[in-house]
């Protein structure tokens, strides 16, 4: 466990450097620039990152502090999301960048050294360490594909994916109880052509239910950055259809997904 925790590391640092590439060239205007996500433009997307590893930071180093934090915001109704939107637009474009990259190197920090078992609080149940690094590589992903999008720039495929594939199949009945279903009793298994040209795969195949797709499309899918229709992604058995159709690799309320790019103008 301590060589995945490692690698998290390694892997999100190196998903963070692959998106300032992206980013590190843009002028003041370019940050207002709208991205796939409904409302927000690049900036938004950049404060989203940054806020929250802030906030993966101080629920490591000071989980007391962090939980005070997270009372206040239930007595209040209040929403972290919207709070890191609002202090986002009361900076330059400059500024949210700068704030993005200082943020995302505190929480690398914090996690060196700690413990593979090490829980941490959070917005929903406590995460254990490993899970939460996953999330915050998914979380770069998917936010930096809205960014890719928003400027016409070719996904980012590498190995990395595969942790964000491993945290779409493990989220398969968190994705049943978020849409009131009950979680299938039967296994589904899923084959993915990696960016190398290998076979990633969960669970046996030849069974009635199977997911086959690259896995560029299969994250796309799962973290609900592309509509199935546009996705390399093949769903056999009516368990696995129903799954791609509600696939969700992320926290929070039901996504609302894109929609097919062929109805966009």
């Amino acid at each position: 466990m301590s060589d995945l925790l490692n690698q998290l590391r390694s892997d999100l640092a190196a998903e963070h450097s692959a998106l300032d590439r992206v980013v590190a060239d843009l002028q003041e205007h370019e940050f207002s620039t709208p991205t796939p996500a409904t409302g927000w433009d690049i900036q938004d997307q950049l404060g989203h990152l940054g806020g929250f590893d802030e906030a993966g930071t101080q629920a490591i180093l000071d989980p007391e502090a962090f939980n005070a934090t997270l009372v206040r915001l239930i007595e209040t109704g209040g929403d972290p999301v919207a709070d890191y939107t609002a202090l986002t637009r009361s900076r330059t474009g400059p500024e949210t960048l700068q704030w993005w990259r200082e943020a995302r190197s505190s929480f690398i920090a914090a996690t060196e050294g700690c413990a593979p078992s090490l829980r941490i609080p959070w917005y929903g149940p406590p995460m254990g360490i490993i899970s939460h690094l996953t999330a915050r590589l998914m979380e770069t992903w998917a936010h930096g594909q809205d960014i890719r999008d928003a400027l016409g720039v070719e996904p980012e495929v590498s190995a990395r994916l595969r942790h964000i594939a491993d945290l779409g199949i493990r989220a398969r009945p968190f994705t049943y109880s978020l849409h009131g279903l009950p979680a299938p009793v039967e296994p589904i298994a899923v084959i993915l052509q990696a960016p190398d040209g290998s076979e990633w795969t969960w669970g046996e195949p030849g069974g009635v239910n199977e997911v086959r797709g690259t896995a560029l499309d299969f994250v796309m899918l799962a973290t609900q950055r592309r509509n199935l229709a546009d996705c390399a992604v093949t769903a056999t058995g009516a368990v696995a259809e129903q799954w791609c159709s509600i696939i969700q690799a992320f926290a929070g309320g039901i996504g609302g997904g894109r929609p097919p790019l062929s109805t966009k103008s």
